[in-house]
């Protein structure tokens, strides 16, 4: 017998450098206990102190403050070291649809802390991002072969795309089949979190852990210099005071669909005062 009647699942979305990195080692074990948080899952393609991609040690803390999943993206391969580790962490996830000879793999079961099976699943989008296979029929071929309360209690998507229309048509197709459709890359937490018509709740982007005084993450006036033509240095992250965006979704234990979704804004620039 379950005891508990609530879902709660916990997304944030990418973590920038190493300051989104502290300030979700920082303040994740609080939130999950004042929010009453069951599951994690936080996008962590750049959380390298660089900005781009993530190492086995950053994984590992993360995991350790309360992460259960991280999901990643296009810069998932930007630290080299990771190839390894992605083939010896299960709950290190890279695209589904990547090419079929990539490490590791893009779809995993894992346990809740009240007990439940959640299936997450990580793709990412074919306009303007870098090549894979595609995510439509990624997805399809994911649908025959998995159901909610079949293969998992709950399942979380996270959609790593560039444009919204993408992101949107892929939260209708997972519409009913998933828990939550939620979308990473764009680093600009959206304002349209909404339970879809046939029961899965969706975001079009979750925003990012990182310093908003930026542009996405990155230090603004090298990137100004950059617009602008001037000697400019690679990117890197910006360090001021870190915002913490992504969305609480609330499960329905007999359905594995949604019964709400929130936006979750804390700290830096843009913390919610309401």
């Amino acid at each position: 017998w379950k005891i508990y009647f609530k879902m709660r699942i916990f997304f944030l979305g990418d973590i920038v450098g190493q300051s989104g990195c502290t300030a979700v080692k920082k303040h994740l074990p609080n939130i999950i206990k004042k929010k009453k948080i069951d599951f994690v899952v936080v996008n962590g393609e750049n959380a390298a102190d660089q900005g781009v991609g993530i190492t086995e040690e950053i994984a590992k803390d993360l995991f350790n403050c309360g992460v259960d999943v991280i999901t990643t993206g296009n810069h998932v391969w930007d630290q080299k070291e990771i190839i390894k580790h992605i083939e010896k962490e299960e709950r290190l996830l890279r695209p589904e649809n990547l090419i079929t000879t990539s490490p590791g793999k893009g779809f995993g079961v894992y346990n809740s802390k009240n007990g439940f099976k959640i299936g997450v699943l990580n793709l990412m989008g074919n306009i303007f991002m870098k090549k894979c296979d595609d995510v439509f029929e990624a997805a399809a071929n994911f649908i025959k072969k998995n159901a909610l309360k079949d293969n998992y209690d709950f399942l979380v998507v996270d959609f790593h795309g560039e444009i919204t229309s993408e992101k949107m048509a892929m939260g209708h197709f997972f519409d009913g089949y998933a828990t939550v459709v939620i979308g990473t890359h764009t680093h600009i937490p959206t304002s349209d979190c909404r339970i879809l018509n046939k029961g899965t709740a969706y975001q079009t982007d979750a925003g990012m852990c990182g310093d908003y005084d930026s542009v996405i993450g990155m230090d603004k006036n090298n990137s100004l210099n950059k617009f602008l033509n001037k000697d400019a240095k690679k990117h890197f992250p910006s360090i001021g005071e870190v915002s913490l965006t992504g969305a609480i979704i609330e499960g329905d234990i007999e359905t594995g669909l949604a019964k709400s979704i929130r936006q979750f804004i804390f700290g830096g620039v843009l913390e919610d005062k309401n």
